[in-house]
């Protein structure tokens, strides 16, 4: 049997976008990259790597509880850096998100990011099983 397949879109995702927010493949969730913008807002936040790799994470955050799961219930995170000279900055920041048991990663530098983003970060986790 097939696990059911569900296409979810984040709240305030602006219409026509040629990809889902995330979509669950039975009890996972596998979100699209997210970048440090603020939610309804196109640009990242200002700051540089430090606020934009926080308000990334914040918007994991936001999306995974909107999809039924949590930052404790990831299991995948793969981060794309613009620059990998900002890796320990990123670093820093994103271990405490994730401070005990934290998931698997991989981190890529990149040649460029959509709307000049410093960093975008995909995350896959388990849902809850009553969505």
């Amino acid at each position: 049997m097939k696990p059911a397949v569900s296409f979810i879109h984040g709240p305030g995702e602006a219409p026509g976008l040629p990809f889902s927010s995330a979509v669950r493949v039975g009890d996972l969730l596998f979100l699209s990259g997210q970048i440090g913008n603020v939610p309804g807002t196109r640009g990242p936040v200002d700051g540089g790597i430090t606020a934009q790799t926080r308000q990334t994470l914040e918007n994991i955050k936001t999306m995974l509880a909107f999809a039924g799961s949590s930052l404790d219930r990831a299991v995948k995170c793969t981060v794309f850096l613009a620059d990998i000279e900002d890796f320990a900055t990123m670093n820093a920041v994103y271990a405490t998100y994730f401070p005990k048991d934290p998931p698997a990663r991989s981190t890529v530098a990149v040649s460029g990011l959509a709307v000049g983003a410093r960093v975008e970060i995909e995350c896959v986790a388990v849902a809850s099983p009553a969505l």
